[in-house]
């Protein structure tokens, strides 16, 4: 049976950087300069000629206001990207204009391609194993039973709505995992090792580099620079751009533990590997569950992860009644009485809504975005597994406004206007998508979340 979370009222959201952001020495951006980062000017676009400073400020910091409950700031917490780089240098939305190696969409080229879980033929069938963890996990709350990660076809669904106007569709080739000729016959794990495997899609075939997981997870671990190599050899010629899922366990170097996915955006070529999002990994990563996005925002949690580093909680903006409002507050709310998922569907399900949002983001680099450090936005950098969960699934002012420049005016030739209507028929695209989901957590709150911004932009 499902169990129900640990009991938190979130009775205040943390929409401010933590205290820890300050001890690690993140800034983030003023009023002024978040406003800025969303035009092609680089100026605040509600500064005006012979406008006094005091009134433009305050101009400014009331559009700040109204953002603010439904764009808060990163988080920042302990082991988290912005607390490892504190000084990540942001992205506007005129950096990223200028870009020199940004590839914009055009009617040849604007199909997004997502390619499915490579096959793994008997040859090599001992890349079966390297699925399953190699630690323990706790299996009274879940099913003990293997889970079949996320059809390709739920992606591409996904992305859809994300990356509303841009076809998507799946990859018109099933790859396959076969033995590499150059190395010696496979073997199991238990006799030789295994240095290489073949990616194979048509006739090509591309080496991939093998070794067992540095932290003992899995028994086998690809090296992604080798699989983005063979996505590149395999775009097609409609292609914007293409994603590869890979239930395998992937590293992109010598010194790296492991790595969930990587894009070469200039290449337009993507992989994302499913194996850390699985939820039966939840306890080794240390997820805390009651506080995965939205409840990530929640004040008492945000308090008690900065107290383990000695700091003194900020101070208390308590929940009132009256203006506990606003977009994220709805998202909130519409998770709060949710259970943990236990049967293997559910499992299945939050294992999914992990996955679109790094998937997205993996995207997100081939349309020439960077991370993002103005908002808690799908755009951030990630650390890890803990921090992941705890990111939200929309785009902030600034990459939205990358996005929508990219497919409604530069490949749809929409005006400023047509432009700002894109972005409504885009979350409208995301509320269909999502109420059909709405009994994953991520889902929901992104549904609630969603429905109280198209009501703020009227």
């Amino acid at each position: 049976m499902s169990r129900t979370r640990k009991v938190c009222a979130h009775d205040a959201l943390q929409l401010e950087p933590s205290s820890y952001a300050e001890e690690v020495g993140f800034s983030r951006a003023t009023p002024d300069r978040r406003l800025a980062a969303t035009t092609a000017s680089g100026r605040n676009s509600l500064a005006a000629r012979g406008q006094g400073a005091g009134v433009l400020e305050k101009l400014t910091q009331d559009a700040a206001n109204k953002l603010r409950d439904a764009f808060p700031a990163p988080l920042v917490l302990p082991n988290d990207d912005l607390a490892w780089d504190p000084k990540y240098p942001p992205q506007s939305f005129r950096s990223w204009l200028n870009g020199k190696t940004r590839n914009k969409p055009t009617k040849r080229r604007k199909t997004l391609y997502v390619a499915a879980v490579p096959q793994i033929t008997t040859s090599v069938g001992f890349m079966e194993e390297w699925l399953q963890p190699s630690v323990r996990v706790d299996t009274k709350s879940r099913s003990s039973e293997r889970l079949a990660s996320p059809p390709a076809q739920n992606f591409v669904k996904y992305l859809s709505a994300f990356y509303h106007e841009l076809p998507v569709k799946p990859f018109p080739h099933q790859l396959r995992f076969i033995p590499w000729k150059e190395a010696k016959k496979p073997s199991k794990l238990s006799g030789d090792t295994i240095n290489y495997v073949g990616l194979a899609a048509g006739n090509n075939c591309t080496r991939i580099r093998v070794r067992p997981s540095p932290d003992g997870v899995f028994k086998g671990q690809l090296n992604l620079n080798d699989i983005l190599d063979a996505v590149i050899e395999m775009l097609p010629e409609d292609a914007y751009s293409v994603i590869l899922l890979i239930d395998h366990d992937i590293h992109e170097g010598e010194e790296d533990d492991f790595c969930c996915g990587r894009a070469y955006g200039g290449s337009r070529v993507a992989v994302v590997s499913t194996a850390r999002y699985n939820p039966i990994l939840d306890d080794h990563a240390t997820i805390d569950y009651a506080h995965m996005w939205p409840a990530s925002h929640c004040k008492s949690y945000i308090d008690s992860m900065c107290q383990v580093e000695g700091l003194k909680p900020a101070a208390r903006r308590a929940k009132q009644a009256s203006n506990a409002s606003g977009p994220l507050w709805e998202a909130v709310d519409a998770v709060t009485d949710h259970k943990e998922p236990s049967t293997l569907d559910e499992q299945r399900a939050l294992w999914f809504s992990r996955l679109v949002r790094t998937v997205a983001h993996e995207l997100g680099h081939c349309l020439g975005m960077d991370h993002c450090v103005y908002y808690a936005c799908m755009m951030q950098g990630t650390a890890g597994m803990a921090e992941d969960v705890r990111q939200p699934p929309y785009l902030c002012p600034v990459c939205l406004s990358k996005v929508s420049y990219a497919i409604a005016y530069e490949l749809e030739g929409r005006d400023e206007a047509g432009r700002d209507e894109y972005i409504r028929e885009r979350y409208r695209s995301l509320v269909t998508f999502c109420n059909s989901w709405r009994q994953v957590d991520l889902f929901a709150g992104y549904l609630s979340w969603i429905c109280a911004r198209l009501k703020q932009l009227g």
